[in-house]
């Protein structure tokens, strides 16, 4: 398995995000695809803060 770039995890999220938002009417979906693009931002985060060390 490859680690993802930054990029890649903010991409995840961002497509995870335009899901939640066609889920509206399925809120347990909605907030569990949240959660996944809140996971993929803290990679993002943790990708970044990496690459500083």
């Amino acid at each position: 398995m490859t680690i993802p770039t930054e990029e890649q995890a903010i991409a995840n999220a961002s497509r995870l995000l335009e899901r939640a938002e066609i889920e509206l009417t399925n809120l347990p979906l909605m907030e569990r695809l949240e959660g996944l693009a809140d996971s993929w931002l803290n990679v993002a985060h943790l990708l970044r803060e990496r690459e500083r060390t």
